[in-house]
């Protein structure tokens, strides 16, 4: 088969006007970039205000390997599925990261005959979102280091600056640095980065829910503490409208396609293993009101994406989830099961047995959320016949709603079955739950979701934790959302321990505020918010040949 890069090139793009046009989005909002893809003026949404809302499908997943389950790539054929049946649909995505693209992951576009184009464009510097949100992050730091400079009239402690610069790349390097050597040592101070997916303007950006919401979320953001304990904003800044000026573009939704010429709308990424996950509630909204049916997605598992998507994105945006599609794939049970990442293409009935616990605590994540799910079985050319009979037994053993995905393989005709299923599941009624209240304490908050998403017995708080949590009592801190960044690649904080464990602790190590996305961000176990390359990285791959087309992306 041939590689994505090498599908998406040779696939036919149709020109953004001709999209927009099966999207019912009128040229007059349209902002192209160039013939393949276009910003979306946000006034088609307020004009569109009373026309009534699709359905809402969200795709998540069950825990991820680390080679990745193909969550995007059954989103993307999930669009072109429904509209092979016949149905409206709309894809609303995230945004790549340039740090996975050119670190382990890769891209995130989809695989094989499910993809978006363009796939190198989206992949890379797309519409200067991303580089848009780098700048207004900087901008603050910038306006921190200079007022100091300058004077320091609101007597900001440089020990307590919470603030910190981002770059979009994984670079372990600058996870602590020293700024100001070049000025003079009053001003000079340890700083950090974060990877600019996990800055909390990609969060506010995502979580606005017009251009004024967006900006009292800026003027919000907490930049540090003064010498006496006062909490100093953007607001104190003065800078809220420069940094607003910069995300101007970047907050208007970008409007792509699929490799079947369906519409996709691609807006916002922040990671879901230290972020909330999610694309933005514009483009969410904004797709609701142009369609029928609505695919979007939850990064990684249900224990991270679906769970912020359910208990944080649905309440800020009054979002109701119609149907859920929890993807699963062989070799992720059979890595569950036990089986190590380099030998799970190799048949093992018995691991993937095993590892179906994983699958089902996902299932019951769900099932407390009660939110009808279809079960998908992302299917790979190493899948063996006894291993799928295996996984049919089971589904009808335990009378799973399941469908078999083969859109990697065959495009939207590969997720007719699934297509179908998931309609089947949105005839039926809806009554949406949360894993907490927001006027739970904070402890209860995490207690909650470790418990009921997790399967923790317990969880512990460290000193610096439990610091925050006596500096926010008695707070309007108290009553914010709760952003767990835990890792991917296990139900526990420990990325080793796989399958489903119980009665373990999760062990809170860190508590940020986070005032603009009003929420808590918790860390725990080794998550850091600024990713490092891996030892062979995709970089030294991914190459332009002599005819100037980019190679090795996926």
């Amino acid at each position: 088969m041939k590689s994505d890069i090498e599908i998406s090139r040779e696939a036919k793009v149709e020109n953004i006007k001709d999209i927009a046009k099966k999207a019912r989005i009128p040229e007059e909002y349209l902002e192209c970039y160039g013939n393949d893809k276009a910003k979306v003026n946000l006034k088609l949404l307020n004009d569109l205000k009373d026309k009534k809302d699709g359905n809402l499908i969200l795709v998540t997943a069950i825990t991820p390997t680390p080679l990745g389950e193909g969550k995007s790539t059954t989103s993307i054929g999930l669009v072109d599925g429904l509209n092979l049946i016949g149905k409206n649909t709309i894809g609303a995505l995230r945004e790549p990261s340039l740090g996975p693209v050119f670190g382990i992951k890769g891209g995130a576009c989809g695989g094989g005959y499910a993809q978006v184009n363009p796939m190198a464009d989206i992949n890379l510097h797309f519409t200067g979102d991303l580089h848009a949100i780098t700048a207004a992050n900087n901008l603050i730091s910038a306006c921190i280091d200079n007022h100091m400079y300058h004077g320091n009239e609101l007597g900001i402690d440089p020990e307590r600056i919470v603030w910190k610069r981002c770059v979009d790349l994984n670079d372990r390097a600058l996870r602590t640095v020293t700024v100001g050597l070049d000025s003079n040592k009053e001003v000079t101070r340890k700083d950090g980065y974060n990877i600019t997916v996990a800055s909390e303007i990609m969060a506010i950006l995502c979580l606005a829910t017009s251009v004024e919401d967006l900006r009292h979320r800026i003027e919000e953001l907490i930049i540090g503490y003064s010498y006496d304990g006062k909490v100093l904003t953007v607001k104190d800044l003065k800078i809220a409208g420069s940094v607003l000026v910069l995300l101007k573009d970047a907050i208007k939704p970008n409007l792509v396609q699929t490799l079947e010429n369906n519409p996709i709308i691609i807006h916002g990424g922040p990671f879901a293993n230290i972020a909330h996950g999610c694309n933005s509630i514009l483009a969410t909204k904004l797709a609701l009101k142009l369609s029928d049916y609505v695919v979007t997605e939850a990064g990684f598992g249900a224990d991270l994406g679906a769970e912020k998507f359910l208990d944080i994105k649905c309440r800020i945006a009054d979002l109701k989830v119609s149907a859920v599609v929890l993807v699963a794939t062989l070799k992720a049970l059979k890595y569950h099961g036990g089986v190590a990442k380099d030998e799970v293409t190799k048949e093992n009935v018995e691991a993937l047995k095993k590892g179906l616990v994983n699958l089902e605590k996902h299932m019951d994540t769900l099932d407390k959320f009660g939110v009808p799910y279809v079960v998908t079985l992302n299917q790979y050319a190493t899948d063996t016949e006894n291993e799928i009979k295996a996984f049919d037994e089971w589904a009808k053993q335990h009378k799973v709603n399941y469908a078999l995905s083969t859109v990697f393989r065959d495009g939207g005709k590969g997720g007719i079955e699934l297509a179908k299923k998931v309609i089947e599941v949105i005839d039926k009624p809806v009554t949406p739950k949360y894993m907490y209240q927001l006027d739970d304490s904070v402890e209860d908050k995490l207690y909650k979701i470790a418990t009921n998403v997790y399967g923790a017995g317990n969880i512990q708080f460290t000193e610096e934790a439990k610091k925050t949590l006596e500096q926010i009592k008695g707070t309007k801190y108290e009553k914010f959302f709760i952003c767990v960044a835990k890792t991917p690649l296990s139900l526990t904080d420990d990325q080793k321990v796989v399958g489903a464990p119980k009665g373990f602790t999760v062990t809170i190590k860190e508590i940020r505020i986070s005032a603009g996305a009003r929420f808590l961000v918790c860390l725990t176990g080794a998550i850091m918010t600024m990713p490092g390359l891996p030892k062979v990285a995709l970089a030294e791959k991914i190459d332009l040949d002599k005819d100037g087309n980019i190679v090795n992306l996926s």
